[in-house]
């Protein structure tokens, strides 16, 4: 895990490399940022599945034209619910769900209201029932991490998975 790089892998601005002027609207580019609430939800598992498989639609992920493309987009999917069960289960529930795109990763990030950091269970034992969700993100994704509010409670727990090539 690592807290030390608490944005995503790129600036989250626009291509450096576009042009001058402002783009067409239709041809403008969708949005890097999408955000979800979800505190006070019910069934915010599926809920937050749905609207990352939407965000993956519309960023080009999905439909998959090549079976790693598909991998990724499962991936993506898998994270999101792994993390969001993970703030039902040991933070009360999560407050937002933030996915940042870039051409180079795609970004999760869950805020919940919860004190604890989640961690990998070690020795992680592949029979036991539970307890797998952190270790599934760990192995996953390029890193994770928990940015903690100052001066309030709570944290944002935050995964990247590379963009498919």
């Amino acid at each position: 895990m690592s807290t030390t790089r608490p944005y995503a892998a790129d600036d989250r601005g626009p291509d450096a490399g576009g042009s001058e002027g402002e783009p067409d609207v239709h041809t403008r580019p969708p949005e890097p940022m999408r955000r979800l609430t979800l505190s006070g939800e019910s069934g915010v598992v599926p809920r937050a599945r749905d609207f990352t498989r939407q965000a993956l639609h519309d960023w080009g992920w999905l439909p998959a034209a090549t079976a790693d493309r598909r991998a990724a987009a499962e991936d993506v999917l898998l994270v999101v619910s792994e993390l969001v069960t993970n703030a039902c289960l040991h933070a009360g529930g999560p407050d937002e769900l933030r996915l940042w795109h870039s051409p180079k990763a795609l970004r999760m990030e869950v805020v919940d209201g919860g004190p604890g950091d989640p961690a990998p269970r070690t020795p992680h034992r592949a029979g036991r029932p539970g307890g797998h969700g952190m270790f599934i993100v760990q192995r996953l994704c390029l890193d994770w991490g928990v940015i903690r509010h100052d001066g309030q409670p709570g944290k944002t727990v935050w995964a990247e998975l590379a963009a498919p090539s």
